[in-house]
């Protein structure tokens, strides 16, 4: 390593700002050794900016380019040009790209064509189906290809990744940035309003809600929907939480669905730091968003995948989490049984995190400050 090396952070979601926050205060913390550079392309504007403002970080570049009703060529595109002028411009040494987002694809890509070596975290996670999660897994498998250091939270993703053909030199395995995220959030105070005050300390036992993926839209979300009016019809002491997604076909959908609305509390989306106290709070979670299938089982709390397949196979294997799609019977039967049974609830609410300890940020500094790209 030379002195001073420029490094890169590039993202643009905002679980992708969540997972690579502690990385880049791990980097802050030697700068005489490493100058690194903050790069967000917002491709999720409002939701991103919360976690800024959180982890107090500011971009040194904000690309900002969110459009309306965006498509993936334009998000690519955009991401694609204006990433490779700054590359071009700041000539950094690396780039840090974090998961499967469009961004993450677009700035592997940009940096491959700049010749800058690139550093993949969270790299390894497969479904092996191109179109569950899409376009994620597709994003993923492309930035493999071009990456250079593979930081692989599991052994699995590390398997995964070795499969394909990837040295061994070059993969690590290091937990999931996104424990290390959430541990500081969750050791923090936190004293919520009302209403969701009144929500959260009732006797009721508290369901938390998510979803908000592509393969969601339409029959899905609204089985989803079926599905949490027939639980809370059918046991007594429960309040369904549902933080809504702004994406019109998720948000339209859920609102026309939902008639239930004295158990079934409908909100705008959380920031990140009272969605990780409502967490603590719940008795379980429903969700198809992959941060908290990791995040879940460091608070004890059983997850219901709500998608046909998972990459994060681990929590399925280890127990914490449970797949059930959205068959919204399916949903209905496996809630209840949570509910009820309290030997299946426990034996998953006490299932060890397959995901991390909240010390992957050490170590994905410590190989960097060790390691030798030209071998």
């Amino acid at each position: 390593m030379t002195d001073r090396e420029k490094i890169l952070f590039v993202f643009g979601t905002r679980p992708e700002a969540i997972k690579m926050s502690p990385v880049i205060k791990e980097f802050g913390k030697h700068q005489d050794v490493f100058e690194p550079f903050v790069v967000a392309t917002a491709q999720h504007r409002e939701m991103l900016d919360q976690v800024l403002g959180l982890f107090k970080i500011t971009p040194d570049y904000d690309l900002d380019i969110m459009g309306e009703n965006q498509s993936l060529e334009d998000v690519t595109t955009r991401c694609l040009e204006r990433l490779s002028e700054i590359i071009q411009l700041e000539k950094p040494g690396m780039v840090f790209v974090q998961g499967d987002t469009t961004t993450t694809f677009s700035g592997a890509l940009a940096s491959y064509y700049n010749k800058v070596p690139v550093c993949h975290i969270e790299a390894g996670l497969r479904s092996h189906d191109n179109f569950q999660p899409f376009p994620e897994e597709v994003n993923r498998r492309l930035t493999t290809v071009i990456s250079d250091i593979h930081f692989a939270p599991t052994k699995l993703a590390e398997e995964n990744l070795l499969a394909e053909g990837i040295p061994q030199r070059r993969v690590f395995i290091t937990g999931n940035t996104v424990i290390d995220a959430l541990l500081e959030i969750a050791n923090r105070k936190y004293e919520f309003q009302d209403p969701l005050d009144k929500i959260i300390n009732s006797d009721s036992r508290l369901i938390l809600v998510t979803a908000h993926r592509r393969e969601s839209f339409g029959k899905p979300i609204r089985d989803i929907c079926h599905a949490l009016e027939e639980i809370t019809g059918r046991a007594e002491d429960v309040n369904v939480l549902f933080p809504v997604h702004p994406n019109p076909q998720i948000k339209k959908t859920v609102y026309e669905s939902i008639k239930n609305t004295d158990k079934i509390h409908l909100i705008s989306p959380l920031d990140y730091e009272p969605f990780v106290h409502i967490m603590k709070n719940s008795y379980l979670i429903l969700t198809d968003s992959g941060g908290v299938q990791e995040e879940a089982p460091s608070l004890g709390k059983p997850v219901l995948v709500l998608r046909d397949k998972t990459e994060r196979r681990e929590a399925i294997e280890a127990g914490t989490a449970k797949l059930v799609g959205t068959d919204a019977e399916r949903i209905i039967g496996e809630t209840l049984d949570l509910l009820n049974n309290e030997d299946t609830y426990n034996h998953m609410a006490a299932t060890k995190n397959p995901y991390g300890d909240g010390k992957a940020s050490k170590r994905i500094f410590d190989i960097i400050s060790n390691f030798n790209f030209a071998l």
